[in-house]
């Protein structure tokens, strides 16, 4: 089925399978789909089965959003105790359209939970309560996690009851858009068919002696390996290590499942020059889960410095994962860096990547599925190289290829039976029932506000404060209607008095006393001569000041005094 077909039912509001090989678009298509919904003001749920597949869509994880979280099943008192939600009920209630992508990560368990929670929240016996749902994903992909005794027709979602109740409507798209009609898509259909040729198993072969001219991003299929290969890229750096520590609080149990979910490590070394990737999203410091980087240096309070894909500089500051109860109190939290190592990653943690160049291996592959996975990060035969193979890497689940099959049969019955205009009428009826816009200049205006939106988040946050700089507002004002940090807004004043010179920043100096101050007590700090109170590169540590003011005077204001003090010595 071609996109614009697929597009047209899911606008129709039919309940949606959406699937393919990779590459085809899937993603693409689930953009368009909720950009058409956003500009006709119809309330669209972004989910999808992990963290970081949730990323590539600017969405949450369907645990979250559902209330389901990592429950095994859903009793009659959890329903209720959630329904005193009012948060979650608002947004269950209402919710036209539920998109859940990398639906083959999802345990057939969990789609029936989600189910029922939106039966009872919106009481309805209709399959997920009456709203639109769309699935999406592509079950040669890996597996869902489950029990060592469970196969995988006791987890694929599709096996679960709540997929025979919503009667998806299969799009199975077939154009390729990763990969074009080349010698590695051949590959990866053969692998989707079971019917690994000798042809590709040569190809792979010799693609064991390729030689990258690009630095590669490095996959395997075990942690241990990731780590290790990680760890003596560390120890190969000649630079002073700095190690970050984690800091919980709370319930010992709850603390202990915190560090076991989330993807920063306990204790955290780093170097200048070492690979790293963000494991959290923090879209206003313009990073997400999967953004990578190459830390560059350290800011005057000892935090990474990392320069990300495309230029940007981000001081990666502390955050927090917590769980929280009922009323929103904090019953157990997980503070860290929110780093870790990346010249290699998983093939677990690749998912949703396009990569153009791959060193991957695939000796140890002990799923099927993981090596259709890894080698479809890439574009073509010539960005990878291949560590090796074994017999499981060209495997695939049986009873995924039955059913993807059977899911290329029923899409073409679909795409014969639905005609356009019929889909086109069809689609201002379910605008309608959402109680969406229909008039089109309405539609063109949110379209545009949108548009512009979205714009103004894709600027640099730091542009965004020197907005509010130049009208004139204080440190606390403009945290205030960010809704971030006074010490966030001071690392943009910062940046701002460096790459933009011309601006007045003076309203931020520090008052004369604290100038002085901080100046006495540098000095007498020098004349200590304690190494430790000097970084590498010779200027002071924020922390012996700060102790030596007596802790009177704020981070904030030492590193605007010194900044300030430090261009005052450049014009003399």
């Amino acid at each position: 089925m071609k996109q614009n077909q697929a597009l047209a039912i899911l606008k129709s509001g039919r309940n949606v399978f959406l699937t393919g090989s990779a590459g085809t678009g899937k993603t693409y298509v689930l953009n368009q789909y909720i950009r058409y919904l956003k500009d006709r003001k119809i309330k669209v749920a972004v989910t999808a089965s992990t963290g970081i597949a949730a990323t590539h869509m600017n969405g949450m994880t369907i645990h979250s959003w559902s209330g389901i979280g990592v429950k095994d099943a859903i009793s009659q008192n959890d329903l209720a105790n959630m329904r005193t939600k009012r948060y979650l009920t608002k947004k269950l209630e209402k919710a036209m359209v539920l998109i859940i992508d990398e639906i083959s990560m999802l345990h057939k368990t969990q789609v029936d939970m989600v189910d029922k929670v939106l039966r009872h929240f919106r009481e309805s016996n209709d399959a997920f309560g009456g709203v639109q749902v769309v699935l999406s994903g592509d079950f040669f992909q890996l597996p869902p996690v489950g029990n060592a005794n469970e196969t995988n027709r006791d987890k694929f979602s599709f096996m679960s009851q709540a997929w025979l109740d919503a009667k998806l409507t299969v799009c199975y798209l077939s154009e390729q858009y990763r990969q074009s009609d080349n010698a590695l898509n051949d590959i990866l259909n053969e692998i989707r068919t079971g019917q690994v040729s000798e042809q590709t198993v040569s190809e792979l072969q010799r693609a064991q002696a390729t030689v990258l001219t690009t630095k590669p991003t490095r996959l395997y299929t075990h942690n241990i390996d990731v780590d290790r290969l990680n760890s003596d890229n560390l120890r190969s750096l000649t630079g002073e290590k700095r190690v970050f520590k984690s800091i919980t609080t709370g319930n010992e149990k709850l603390v202990g499942t915190l560090k076991k979910s989330v993807l920063a490590d306990e204790t955290l070394e780093l170097c200048v020059d070492a690979e790293v990737m963000f494991v959290k999203n923090n879209y206003d410091k313009g990073y997400v889960n999967g953004t990578q980087g190459k830390v560059i240096g350290y800011s005057e309070l000892g935090l990474p410095e990392v320069k990300v894909t495309g230029g940007d500089v981000i001081v990666a500051e502390r955050d927090t994962w917590s769980v929280d109860d009922d009323n929103g109190k904090s019953l157990a939290s997980f503070s860290q860096v929110p780093l870790r190592l990346a010249w290699a990653i998983t093939v677990h943690k690749s998912q949703g990547m396009t990569l153009n160049a791959a060193e991957i291996d695939l000796t140890k592959t002990f799923e099927k599925g993981q090596g259709y996975v890894a080698l479809s990060r890439l574009k073509d035969l010539d960005g990878l190289q291949l560590a090796g193979f074994n017999e499981i890497a060209l495997a695939v689940d049986p009873l995924a290829a039955k059913a993807d099959k059977r899911f290329q049969e029923l899409s073409t019955e679909a795409d014969a039976k639905f005609e356009f205009d019929t889909l086109l009428k069809e689609a201002k009826a379910f605008v309608k029932h959402c109680g969406g816009i229909t008039d089109s200049n309405e539609v063109k205006k949110v379209a545009k506000k949108r548009k512009e939106k979205m714009q103004q988040s894709q600027k640099s946050s730091y542009l965004i404060t020197l907005e509010y700089v130049e009208k004139g507002l204080s440190i606390i004002e403009i945290a205030d209607i960010r809704g971030i940090t006074g010490g966030t807004i001071t690392e943009h004043i910062l940046k701002i008095m460096d790459r933009h010179p011309t601006v007045d920043l003076s309203p931020y100096r520090p008052a004369a006393s604290i100038m002085k101050r901080i100046e006495t007590a540098t000095d007498q700090l020098v004349a200590d001569g304690n190494k430790e109170n000097f970084q590498e590169n010779g200027t002071i540590r924020l922390r012996p000041l700060f102790d030596a003011m007596n802790k009177e005077i704020s981070y904030e204001e030492i590193k605007l005094a010194l900044t300030f003090a430090k261009n005052h010595e450049k014009q003399d």
